[in-house]
């Protein structure tokens, strides 16, 4: 079942195709819809069964009838759905943008372009993200699930993904493609269907191996820790979120996405009335900017969402018993693009997923983006490989 925000506009796929592409003339000024989609009895890898799951989504292009040219854009850790246009004239562009829309590397004159947000998003309180989660009501107890939520692995948010497509009529997706958290769901989705997909392009996204699941660990680790966390029950009325645990955890994934280079801005500097070499509680300037950063960061999002989507990644490719019997019999056609400088998916561990994938026989073709960011260059840095994506689209 598909939505506007809360306006019912299609009930399955015959009308859904009909009601769900976004006016000609909104497009053209790169203006999108963000519309909510709906699903009843989903059974997670599991085994247990959500009632109703809701995700939001938005389109750009139109379908062809043959439902062959479809592009799926997946989100990165801290993400949504907007990964192009603008949701409103005048508001801020999506992530990737520069490369999404008329005439662009993913030109939406050619193609259907759809990105949807995640189950289990940590955006909650934002009003332009839709999300079923642990902070959604449980309609047994119409109380928040919290901790009782089902766990949502990876490959749950591909299978979502997949009945999203299945009412918008795709029959198969030109391309499936995202950064980071983004790129191992177009891993995930290339393993899961293959004669789905045609081509892949997972961004600054390799393995999780057990090293980055330690990582992953570490990155929630101070959400426990917070008295106000209490085992994920705070939305109780009088109750405070963990929000000092949710910056702290906030706060580690910030440095570990952007690299030296753009920490140089901060060196030897100290905030106004700061002097750490004399008073052992004064900040460095660095310090000071990443405590700003990940307060702000955790006014708009969801502790226990954090740690759910966590160990969605820690569960990439679950349903395999290795990196090598995933891509065996996944999609044939790959573009890998990373960052030399990122520090969470190593340069190492994107070469020996890409020596991988060519064991098993697929068309691989790389890329590298660059910039101060580290691994957010694959997020905001992706206009000076717009060529090559587009010459991957048209062979």
């Amino acid at each position: 079942m598909i939505r506007r925000r809360g306006l019912l506009t299609a009930a399955g796929a015959a009308a859904g195709v009909a009601g769900m592409l976004a006016a000609p003339a909104a497009q053209a000024q790169g203006v999108v819809e963000k519309r909510v989609f709906e699903a009843s009895n989903f059974q997670t890898r599991g085994g247990a069964t959500i009632p109703k799951v809701r995700i939001g989504y938005q389109t750009m292009g139109e379908l062809t009838a043959a439902g062959d040219n479809a592009v799926l854009i997946c989100h990165f850790f801290s993400g949504n759905s907007h990964a192009f246009g603008r949701l409103q004239p005048g508001g801020p562009a999506g992530y990737w943008d520069a490369i999404i829309g008329p005439g662009k590397a993913i030109d939406t004159g050619r193609f259907f372009v759809v990105s949807a947000d995640t189950l289990v998003n940590v955006n909650v309180p934002d009003a332009n993200t839709v999300t079923t989660g642990p902070a959604s009501i449980n309609p047994d107890t119409g109380r928040p699930w919290g901790m009782g939520f089902p766990v949502i692995a990876m490959r749950d948010f591909v299978e979502v993904q997949k009945r999203l497509l299945d009412g918008l009529g795709v029959k198969r997706l030109a391309l499936v493609a995202g950064p980071s958290n983004g790129g191992l769901q177009a891993i995930e989705w290339a393993a899961a269907y293959p004669d789905f997909v045609v081509r892949t392009m997972p961004v600054i996204a390799a393995e999780i191996d057990a090293w980055l699941q330690g990582w992953l660990d570490l990155w929630e680790s101070p959400i426990r820790l917070d008295p106000n966390w209490r085992e994920g029950d705070y939305y109780g009325q009088g109750r405070e979120p963990p929000l000092r645990g949710l910056a702290e955890a906030w706060k580690l994934v910030t440095l570990q996405a952007r690299d030296r280079v753009w920490a140089r801005q901060f060196d030897r500097q100290l905030p106004e009335g700061q002097d750490p070499a004399r008073r052992i509680g004064d900040r460095f300037a660095i310090e000071k900017w990443l405590d700003d950063a990940a307060m702000a960061r955790a006014r708009t999002s969801d502790a226990n969402a954090f740690i759910y989507m966590v160990r969605a990644n820690q569960l990439f490719l679950n349903d395999y018993p290795s990196l090598a019997a995933a891509v065996a019999g996944a999609a044939p056609r790959w573009l890998v693009v990373s960052s030399p400088t990122d520090r969470v998916f190593l340069q190492s561990g994107v070469e020996e997923f890409i020596a991988a994938l060519r064991s098993a026989g697929k068309q691989v073709q790389t890329a590298e983006v660059t910039g101060p960011l580290g691994h957010l260059n694959g997020v905001v840095a992706m206009a000076p490989v717009a060529a090559q994506i587009s010459a991957f689209l048209a062979d």
